[in-house]
Formats: C-alpha cells, sequence, structure tokens
C-alpha cells in the first residue's frame, strides 16, 4: 500500500486539488511539503495535531516536511471558521506564542537526516515587508472577484470582515510561494477549512512562478465525534500538548474515555500502528468491548508519542492507584495530576486533627454524626487503607511528602487534603 493509499484507508484525505498529478509525483520524486499553524496561544492542542501528523507520515515515507509557526499571520488572524473579527495580539505576545509552539513540534519530527524537517517563521519574510511591495508584488495577482467567492470571506460578508482579515487570505498565499521558490516546496496540506488559503497560494505560485511550474494543495477532514459533540474538548476546556495546561495523566484519560463508536477512527487518525494491528483492535471492539484494548493502545501511543515514555508509565500508573484506590505509593507530583479536580481542603495550620474533625472541616461529611456513622461504617479512607477508629488523629506519617493527605468516601468520592 503506497502513502496516498494508506492514507485513503485511514480516511485521511478530504480534498486534492490534483490527485492523478500528486500520486505521480509521489511516485517518481522526493518532494518538500508544508503545514503550518497560527500561535494563538503558547501551545497547541490536539483539534491541531492530524495535519501535522498527516505531514509525519510524508516524512515516514521519505519525504521532507517542513514546519511552519506563523509568526505573522498570527498577528493578523484567519477569518476561517470565525464569525467575528479576532482580537489583535502583540508582537511580543505571539513571540511569546512561537516559542512554547516550536518545543511542541521538536518533539512530533525528526529534523536530522536526508529529509529532516525545516522549521519556518512567516515573520522572517512578511514582518518586515513594506505595504506597497505586499500590494505591487502580490495584491496585483489576486482578484476581488476571486476572493469573494471564498467560503471563509464570503461567510463574513454579513457580519462584517476586515481589510486586515480580508487579507489573510493573501499572507498565507505568499508563504506557499516564499516556500516554493526557497524550498522548492511542491505541497501544502492542511485543515478541511484551509482549501480557501491552500487554493490562493496555488494561484500566486501559478501566477509568479516559471511558466510549467506544479504545486499541490490537500486537506484534511474535521474530527469528529460519534455523538455530534465537538471533538478534542472536555468539561474543563480544551486538551492541550503543553503537560502545564493539560497534565499527561488527564491527556492520557482523554484518549483512554474514547468511545466504542470513535476509537478505530481515531487509532487511524492518530497513531502509527500498522493496519493490520488497527484491524485486530477493531475485532476486539466488536468482539471483547469491555476490555477496552483499543482505548488502551490509543492512550498509550498518543501519550507516548507527545509526552514520552516516563510520563506514560506516570499516566498508567495514576490510573491504576485511583481504580484500585490504592493511592499510598503515588508521589506528591502524581497526586497534583491525578486529583487536580477533586475537591480540595487545606489545613493551614497544620497541626495534628482527629478524623472527625477533619471530615467536617473538609466538608467531606456534613456533620460530626455522619463523620462518626461514615467512619464506623468503615467508607472512609485514608491514603487507600480503610479507617474505622473514631479516635485517630490524621499526623505527620499520613501526609504524602509532608504536602497532601487523600481522603476517601464511599467508592469512588475523593478528597485532597493540602498542608
Amino acid at each position: 500500500m503506497d502513502l496516498l493509499q494508506e492514507l485513503k484507508w485511514r480516511g485521511i484525505i478530504y480534498q486534492q486539488t490534483d490527485e492523478e498529478g500528486i500520486q505521480k509525483t509521489l511516485e517518481e520524486e522526493k518532494i518538500s511539503l508544508y503545514c503550518g499553524v497560527d500561535p494563538t496561544a503558547d501551545s497547541m492542542h490536539i483539534g491541531h495535531l492530524l495535519p501535522y501528523l498527516t505531514l509525519k507520515r510524508f516524512q515516514n515515507a521519505g519525504h521532507r516536511p517542513i514546519v511552519l509557526v506563523g509568526g505573522a499571520t498570527g498577528l493578523i488572524g484567519d477569518p476561517s471558521g470565525k464569525s467575528e473579527e479576532r482580537k489583535l495580539q502583540t508582537l511580543e505576545a505571539i513571540q511569546h506564542n512561537v516559542n512554547g509552539i516550536k518545543k511542541q513540534l521538536q518533539s512530533i519530527f525528526s529534523f536530522e537526516g536526508e529529509n529532516g524537517a525545516i522549521m519556518v517563521n512567516n515573520y522572517d519574510w512578511a514582518g518586515s515587508m513594506d505595504i506597497v511591495t505586499f500590494l505591487r508584488d502580490f495584491g496585483k495577482h489576486v482578484g476581488i472577484n476571486y476572493m469573494l467567492a471564498k467560503d471563509t470571506i464570503a461567510t463574513r460578508l454579513e457580519t462584517g470582515i476586515s481589510f486586515t482579515e480580508f487579507t489573510y487570505t493573501i499572507l498565507q498565499a505568499m508563504d506557499f510561494y516564499h516556500l516554493y521558490k526557497n524550498h522548492e516546496c511542491k505541497m501544502q496540506i492542511g485543515g478541511s477549512d484551509q482549501w480557501g488559503n491552500i487554493t490562493t497560494g496555488l494561484e500566486l505560485i501559478r501566477k509568479m512562478a516559471p511558466e510549467g511550474s506544479k504545486a499541490f494543495g490537500l486537506t484534511i477532514p474535521l474530527v469528529t465525534k460519534a455523538d455530534g459533540t465537538k471533538f478534542g474538548k472536555t468539561e474543563s476546556g480544551a486538551v492541550w500538548l503543553d503537560p502545564e495546561k493539560t497534565s499527561p495523566y488527564e491527556f492520557y484519560q482523554f484518549w483512554i474515555n474514547t468511545a466504542d463508536a470513535d476509537v478505530v477512527k481515531y487509532l487511524k487518525f492518530f497513531t502509527f500502528l500498522s493496519k493490520e494491528e488497527i484491524e485486530a483492535l477493531e475485532v476486539s471492539v466488536q468482539e471483547e468491548p469491555h476490555l477496552r484494548k483499543a482505548q488502551k493502545a490509543l492512550a498509550e501511543e498518543m501519550t507516548k508519542m507527545i509526552h514520552g515514555e516516563e510520563s506514560l508509565a506516570q499516566a498508567i500508573k495514576i490510573s491504576t492507584a485511583l481504580f484500585s484506590g490504592d493511592v499510598k505509593n503515588l508521589t506528591a507530583s502524581e497526586i497534583k495530576q491525578g486529583f487536580k479536580d477533586v475537591p480540595s481542603y487545606e489545613h493551614t495550620t497544620g497541626e495534628d486533627i482527629g478524623i472527625v474533625d477533619l471530615l467536617v472541616a473538609a466538608k467531606i461529611s456534613p456533620s460530626k454524626r455522619q463523620a462518626r456513622e461514615d467512619v464506623t461504617n468503615g467508607a472512609v479512607y485514608i491514603n487507600g487503607d480503610r479507617m474505622t477508629d473514631l479516635e485517630y488523629v490524621i499526623n505527620n506519617k499520613d501526609r504524602i511528602e509532608g504536602q497532601f493527605t487523600i481522603i476517601r468516601r464511599g467508592k469512588k468520592k475523593y478528597s485532597l487534603i493540602k498542608y
């Protein structure tokens, strides 16, 4: 199975500008191709992953990926998918975001060897361009009627669009032309919402590059969930690649909680497991869904790819401890990850405190009478160990690394005591 056939099997291809031309070019030569992201935040989220992982598949097949971070286009804002103008960010904020995103992209691609990835920032060629050069050299080649026909612009005409965002598609087209001219970049890939920007780039290459120049565009489908809810969102917000925003444990949990109806599609989209491996997991989903082998494989592959083996091992350890209730062997760092969203109580005095008083103070039990009943009935656990002694006093030995005590009431109701 060649690369395009594999991408089709995985369901990754949405549109191609010239399928026959792309197939022929990939058969005859190793090309350079690019994908870009605007640094609207200092981290990417999992909604950004699919285009870049697709670019990685091209690298694995011997082609050279060009990874573009939009330091210039990020200052403008892509109108696609928006009903109103973006809030403009400062150059300093954008540069901060660029630095954060670069680190994440460096963990996905190999930058060494014959087809090592190249990382570029479009601010390097667009940031110092004066308005007359922009209008004469580039604006002259893109007609107003051509731009008005673009969905990204047409959908904004009723609600309004500034000249700034109106020109975004030309800026991105400049990127494609610049990379074509300076890096022999023959293809741009992106999400399905980037089709208009990609084809504008091809139009610019057609008009500005030597006659007979060939370049192509390929888009990737929007990732959807079978239940109709938005992919990549949880109750607490976006699932970020930055471990400070979304911990490796939370990242792992997002993937392992994938519904049976979605898991095979996500294995095809996001992992580099083989066709045979994915088909075997698909059989498992159908015949033994309770084992959740496919979800475990998905969570392990994704967490290892983005956060590394050590963070994966830590995420599995936290998950196992929470499932079994045996939490006393967790480190303080692991507790911060696994108990980030559980109710917490700060014991500010740092003094020893009786179990009944603590349960009431931390609002784990609503009253002393209920607290005594909970303890007597064996419903209270301290760091995973059942506590039935009404006179027990929480002291230093109950503090994990001097920072936390984990109280569980019943089967799953955890509370975190902080010191």
